[in-house]
């Protein structure tokens, strides 16, 4: 090789191996970042994604997902800045663009709100947009519109008392009193049912800690309703957190048929079978709970164990190397994708495929630096991929 072509390789060598491991580092920060945002932690979560971000300013995930921290915690300008820059980088994005309709809506510019949302109704990017577009038209005194968006809001989320009362409103400016107080009192009914789930869940906890379990289950069931998957999943999470496994199944299994675009759902019913070591039927729940949030660990971790228990190497693999790219000091995650990867090494090496052996070794090695067999058997697989001349 000329010499100014090795001394190019060597550069473009140099430069990329600190990129890589900045977009590793920076995925670690997102993963963590998520997990926060699940546990409802935003200010902790908007910390991981500002770091990330500082080590992969292209990360535009991370910089979504610190703009919605900032929303939820109610920074609404830092917030705003963030989804400008998102919506500089990357086009009309319309999560970007109903994001900034919401921020627009709570500082009073129903013009700009409607102007936002108007053009993404088509395809919204979350159901509860015509909520927040029905809204704008109410803040606008236009009751037409108003109510013309607000049912389309009712039709796609019938239990939220929020849509019934502002339709109530948009009907009472129409003048149309009677179904107007009709709406009123359904958003009563509504909202009253959600205080009495909260009583009940409470009243569930404590028969669950200090009664038998049948007696418990009385008392459980009346949050029970086949038609609701939040009321569903809140059962199923009161009797999982409660170390009723076989108990939660039953709601969780209802709660994800009637829901099955929620990734809390699918996470909680594999979470349980996983809790039960019912791996194969752990799997699928899992695997859509990854499909829908890709970037948790949790979902990652808890998938790489099943597929493991499941004795299903390869994938296994697979997934636990995502989950220990998304959070690298996790002992468990790194503790089995280090025996899965010196297994199946093993395997590989003594099946004559060498090559696919050194690979996995090598992971090995990036996962536990420090061990001394790794290194042996390393140096003992490269003399064996090595070219004969």
């Amino acid at each position: 090789m000329r010499g100014w072509v090795k001394a190019l390789v060597f550069v473009l060598a140099a430069a990329s191996a600190p990129a890589q491991q900045h977009s590793s580092d920076a995925a670690a920060h997102i993963g963590k970042g998520y997990e926060l945002v699940q546990d409802q932690r935003y200010a902790e979560a908007a910390e991981q994604f500002r770091v990330a971000l500082k080590l992969d300013p292209r990360a535009l995930n991370a910089r979504y997902q610190l703009a919605i921290c900032l929303f939820a915690l109610g920074e609404r300008e830092e917030s705003r800045k963030e989804f400008e820059r998102l919506q500089s980088a990357g086009g009309d994005d319309p999560a970007v663009e109903y994001y900034l309709a919401r921020l627009d809506l709570l500082a009073g510019d129903n013009n700009s709100a409607v102007q936002r949302l108007e053009p993404i109704m088509a395809h919204p990017p979350f159901p509860d947009a015509a909520f927040y577009l029905g809204s704008a038209y109410l803040a606008k005194v236009d009751a037409a519109k108003a109510s013309e968006w607000l049912r389309k809001a009712a039709e796609a989320d019938p239990r939220d008392f929020r849509v019934h009362y502002r339709l109530a409103r948009a009907l009472q400016q129409a003048g149309n009193k009677t179904e107007a107080e009709a709406e009123y009192a359904l958003s009563t009914k509504l909202r009253e049912s959600y205080n009495e789930t909260a009583r009940q869940s409470v009243d569930c906890t404590e028969a669950l800690r200090a009664r038998p379990i049948e007696e418990a289950q009385q008392i459980c069931r009346r949050i029970f309703d086949p038609n609701d998957p939040d009321k569903l999943t809140t059962l199923g999470l009161l009797y999982a957190n409660n170390s009723r496994y076989e108990e939660a199944l039953e709601p969780l299994r209802r709660a994800a048929a009637l829901d099955p675009d929620s990734f809390e759902i699918f996470h909680n019913l594999g979470l349980t079978y996983f809790r039960l070591k019912r791996y194969a039927e752990a799997r699928t729940p899992l695997e859509k709970a990854v499909q829908l949030r890709p970037d948790y660990f949790g979902s990652n971790a808890l998938l790489g164990a099943t597929l493991y228990g499941l004795k299903d190497d390869e994938a296994a693999i697979r997934t636990l190397d995502t989950a220990h790219r998304l959070k690298p000091e996790d002992a468990d995650t790194s503790d089995l994708l280090f025996r899965e990867c010196v297994m199946l090494g093993n395997r590989r090496a003594a099946a004559g495929n060498y090559g696919p052996a050194l690979r996995l070794f090598e992971k090995a090695a990036e996962v536990r630096p420090q061990a001394p067999e790794i290194a042996q058997r390393l140096a003992e697989l490269r003399k064996l991929v090595a070219p004969r001349w």
